[in-house]
C-alpha cells in the first residue's frame, strides 16, 4: 500500500499533469521524501539550546568534530564540509545551478523545477530509471551510446534499450528516430546524449529542430513521452552551425504529452570528475510549481533512500567556484584547450585522409571529449586495441568496429603520434 505522503504527491501530479503521473514507474509512484521522520524532527530542533537529534558529533563549541589531518587541508568553513548536506542538495547550489541553466539556455521560457543534487550523472540517470522505468519499458536511443546505460537501465531496472541508427551520411538520422517512435506506441522513453559519448557529435541547428519536430509529431499522435537529456558534456561545441543549447529548452514547452528531464552536472562542465556532483531538472508544457515541488520531493526521497545525500565538501567547492569572479575566464581557458585539441585532430585527419581511408574513417564529430574512427576491411577494434597496447604503448577504447579516442586526455603535441600509431596498427592487422 502506498505511503500517505507518496499518495499526496501522486494526487498533486495526477491532478495538474496526468501525463507525468502516467510516465512514473511503479517505484516512482511509491517514493516520497519522509517529512515526518528523522530529517523533519531534526529540522524542528534546529536552533534550540540543546539539540540531540542529528547523527553527527560536535565539539563543545558546537562545530563539527573533525580530524586535524583532514581539516588542515581544507580551507572552507568546517560547517560547509563535515556536516550532512540536505538530501535535495545545498539550497544555494540548487538555486545557482538553475540560474546557470537559464543563462546557458536562453530559449527556456517555461517553468522548471529547482535542480535536485545527485551523485553526478550516473546516479542522476539511475534516479531517473527508478522514477520512470518499469521492467519491460523500452528506452529509445541512438545506437552509438555510452555502455553504462545497459547497467543503469537494463540490469538495474529491467528496461530494454532499443537503439536506432545514429547517423545518416554526415548528420543525425532523424528518420530512424521517427520510424522508431511510429513503431512503438504508448509510453515512450527517449534518451538523447549531446555532445554524444562515444562519437563527440552534437546536432546542427537544423537537426535539433528536426529532432524536436519528430518528438512533437509523436506527442500529437497521442503518445506520452519522457525525453531524458544526458547533458554530461554540455557547452563543449567547437563548430559553427551546431546547436549550442540543450534540447531541454526546446522540449520544456513543446507539448502537453512531452516531459523533459535534464541530467547534467559539474563533472565535465567544470572539470571536477572526482567531486561527483550532478543535477536532475524537470519541465513540460503546463507544469505547475506544485508539480515541480512534488517531483523534487520524490527525487529527494530516492536520493535519501540510496545515498542519503551527496558530498557536502564537493557541493561547497562547486558553489564557491560558480560564485567566484574568475570562474567564467577560467572556463574559457579550458574550453580553448579542448577546442585546440579537437581542431588539431581534425586537421591531421584531413591532411592524411587518402592515407587513412583504406583503414579507417572518422564518424561525424563537432563537440565534446571524444571521437570515433570506423574501421574498414572488416577489422575489429579489439584487435587494433591490443596491437596498440602491446606494440605502441597506446590506449584506446574498442566498441565493435569503432576505435574511440579521448582527444581531451591527450596532449596536443601527441595527437599526431596517436593517429599514426592507430594507422600503423591497422596496417599490421590487415597484413596478418
Amino acid at each position: 500500500m502506498s505511503n500517505p505522503q507518496a499518495k499526496e504527491l501522486n494526487e498533486i501530479i495526477q491532478s495538474a499533469c496526468p501525463v507525468i503521473y502516467d510516465l512514473l514507474s511503479e517505484k516512482g509512484r511509491r517514493f516520497f521524501f519522509p517529512k515526518l521522520g528523522i530529517v523533519k524532527q531534526a529540522g524542528d530542533a534546529k536552533g534550540k539550546k540543546i539539540n540531540a537529534t542529528i547523527g553527527i558529533a560536535l565539539e563543545d563549541d558546537g562545530s563539527p568534530v573533525r580530524l586535524k589531518q583532514i581539516a588542515d587541508k581544507i580551507q572552507l568553513n568546517p560547517n560547509e564540509v563535515f556536516t550532512y548536506a540536505p538530501s535535495y542538495g545545498k539550497p544555494d547550489l540548487r538555486k545557482t545551478w538553475q540560474e546557470q541553466i537559464l543563462k546557458k539556455n536562453p530559449s527556456i521560457q517555461n517553468t522548471l523545477s529547482l535542480p535536485v543534487v545527485t551523485n553526478a550523472l550516473t546516479h542522476g540517470l539511475s534516479v531517473t530509471g527508478m522514477m520512470f522505468v518499469n521492467p519491460g519499458d523500452k528506452i529509445f536511443l541512438p545506437d552509438k551510446f555510452w555502455g553504462n546505460y545497459r547497467l543503469i537501465f537494463e540490469e538495474a531496472y529491467g528496461g530494454e534499450l532499443v537503439p536506432f541508427n545514429t547517423f545518416s551520411e554526415d548528420g543525425f538520422d532523424v528518420e530512424a528516430l521517427d520510424q522508431t517512435l511510429k513503431s512503438n506506441r504508448g509510453k515512450q522513453i527517449v534518451l538523447l546524449n549531446f555532445p554524444n559519448n562515444p562519437t563527440g557529435y552534437s546536432p546542427t541547428i537544423e537537426a535539433a529542430d528536426a529532432i524536436v519536430d519528430t518528438i512533437r509529431k509523436s506527442a500529437e499522435a497521442g503518445n506520452k513521452i519522457a525525453v531524458v537529456l544526458d547533458d554530461a558534456y554540455f557547452g563543449l561545441v567547437y563548430e559553427p552551425g551546431v546547436y549550442k543549447e540543450s534540447l531541454f529548452g526546446k522540449l520544456a514547452d513543446l507539448h502537453e504529452n512531452v516531459f523533459a528531464i535534464k541530467a547534467d552536472g559539474a563533472t565535465k562542465e567544470d572539470y571536477v570528475w572526482g567531486l561527483r556532483v550532478g543535477f536532475l531538472t524537470y519541465s513540460m508544457k503546463g507544469i505547475t510549481p506544485e508539480v515541480c515541488t512534488a517531483l523534487e520531493e520524490k527525487t529527494g526521497g530516492i536520493v535519501r533512500g540510496t545515498i542519503s545525500n551527496d558530498s557536502h565538501l564537493s557541493q561547497s567547492l562547486i558553489l564557491h567556484a560558480l560564485n567566484s569572479p574568475g570562474y567564467a575566464e577560467e572556463k574559457k581557458e579550458k574550453y580553448a584547450l579542448l577546442r585546440k585539441r579537437y581542431e588539431t585532430v581534425k586537421a591531421i585527419l584531413d591532411q592524411n585522409q587518402e592515407k587513412y581511408a583504406p583503414y579507417f574513417k572518422p564518424l561525424p564529430v563537432n563537440s565534446g571529449y571524444f571521437m570515433c574512427l570506423e574501421l574498414q576491411q572488416g577489422m575489429q577494434a579489439e584487435t587494433i586495441r591490443q596491437i596498440l597496447l602491446t606494440e605502441y604503448s597506446t590506449g584506446t577504447i574498442a566498441i565493435g568496429n569503432l576505435v574511440r579516442i579521448a582527444f581531451s586526455a591527450v596532449p596536443t603535441d601527441q595527437l599526431s603520434e596517436l593517429l599514426e600509431n592507430i594507422y600503423q596498427a591497422c596496417v599490421k592487422a590487415s597484413n596478418q
